[in-house]
C-alpha cells in the first residue's frame, strides 16, 4: 500500500495546453519565413490545419499518458523495473506486517471489503466455487481470509520462494492440504493452466507489471477460465494519471487507464467498487470484476 503525495502538481490540462502551443509558435515561425502567396505556404497552411485538427481530438479523447509507451516515460527499462521489485520484495518478511506494511491493522477491514465484493459474482448461475487461483499471493493472507472459505481448491503463484514456503509450512496450517499447486513464477513469465479457475484474484500485484505485460497476462488468464468464471483485480489506483513508486518498483495507474488494458485483453468489467474503510491519506483501493467478451 502506498501514501499518496498531497502536494500540487500540475493538471494535464496544463500539459496539453504547454505541448499545443509550443506546437503553434515552431508552426508560426515558419510562416513568418514563407511567402504567404506562394504554393508552398497553402501546402504548409492546409498540413498545419489537418495537423491541429487530429492533434486536438487525440488530447481530447486520450488521456495524455497513454500517448506514449508506458515502459518507456514511466518505468524507463523494464528489466530494471522487475529487477527492483524483486530486490524490494527478498528483504520483505513472511509476515503479515510484510504484506501489510504500516497498515496491517487494516488487514481485516480489507480482507471484509474482498469478501462481499467475491459474493456479487459467485453462486448459482454466476462464477462456480470449485477452483480459484491467487496471484501475487504472498504469504496467501487474502487466500486465508477470502478465497479457502469459498472455494473447494486453491492454486498460488507468487515470485518469492520464501512467501511460498511460509505460507505451507506455517500460515495457512490445516487449510494447506487444500492447495493443489504454488506457483513460483512473476507474472510476466507465468502461464496458468486453461480451463482450470472460476476466479482468478490478483490483489496489490497489477502495479508490478507494465501496461503490455498486464494486457497479455489478462488475456492468458482469460484462456485459463472454466465458464462464468471472471478475474478480479484488487489494486491501488491513482487519482489521475500514474504514479510510479520506486521504492517497490510498482506503478498505479488510474481506474480509466485500467479499463483500457481490460477492453485491450478482450474482457468486459462486470463491476467497480472502491474499498472503504481505509485512510484518506492512503491511494484509493479499487476493485474490478470481469469477464471474457463473448
Amino acid at each position: 500500500m502506498e501514501i499518496e503525495d498531497d502536494g500540487s502538481r500540475s493538471s494535464p490540462n496544463f500539459e496539453y495546453k504547454g505541448a499545443h502551443q509550443a506546437f503553434r509558435d515552431r508552426w508560426k515561425q515558419t510562416d513568418d519565413t514563407m511567402c504567404r502567396h506562394s504554393m508552398s505556404f497553402h501546402l504548409h497552411h492546409t498540413l498545419r490545419s489537418e495537423f491541429f485538427a487530429s492533434y486536438l481530438y487525440m488530447v481530447e479523447k486520450i488521456p495524455l499518458v497513454k500517448l506514449f509507451p508506458l515502459t518507456c516515460e514511466y518505468i524507463k527499462g523494464e528489466k530494471q523495473f522487475y529487477y527492483r521489485a524483486q530486490q524490494f520484495y527478498e528483504d520483505v518478511p513472511a509476515s503479515e506486517k510484510g504484506m501489510m506494511g504500516d497498515y496491517v491493522e487494516m488487514s481485516n477491514v480489507d480482507l471484509e471489503g474482498s469478501r462481499q465484493f467475491l459474493k456479487r459474482f459467485v453462486g448459482p448461475g454466476k462464477a462456480g466455487t470449485h477452483c480459484a487461483l491467487d496471484c501475487g499471493c504472498g504469504i496467501g493472507r487474502v487466500t486465508k481470509g477470502v478465497l479457502l472459505p469459498v472455494f473447494e481448491k486453491l492454486e498460488l503463484v507468487d515470485m518469492m520462494e520464501h512467501f511460498l514456503l511460509h505460507a505451507h509450512k506455517k500460515y495457512l496450517c490445516d487449510e494447506a492440504d487444500r492447495i493443489e499447486t504454488y506457483y513460483c513464477y512473476t507474472l510476466q513469465e507465468f502461464t496458468p493452466p486453461k480451463n482450470k479457475y472460476d476466479v482468478i484474484w490478483m490483489q496489490w500485484v497489477a502495479c508490478h507489471l507494465t501496461d503490455k505485460d498486464l494486457m497479455n497476462f489478462l488475456f492468458r488468464c482469460k484462456k485459463s477460465l472454466r465458464p462464468n468464471g471472471i478475474i478480479i483485480i484488487k489494486d491501488n489506483m491513482a487519482r489521475q494519471g500514474c504514479k510510479l513508486d520506486p521504492i517497490d518498483s510498482s506503478i498505479s495507474r488510474h481506474l480509466d487507464i485500467i479499463r483500457s488494458i481490460i477492453a485491450k485483453a478482450g474482457l468486459e468489467v462486470l463491476g467497480v467498487e472502491r474499498q472503504q474503510g481505509f485512510p484518506e491519506i492512503i491511494m484509493p483501493v479499487w476493485m474490478i470484476a470481469m469477464k471474457p467478451i463473448k
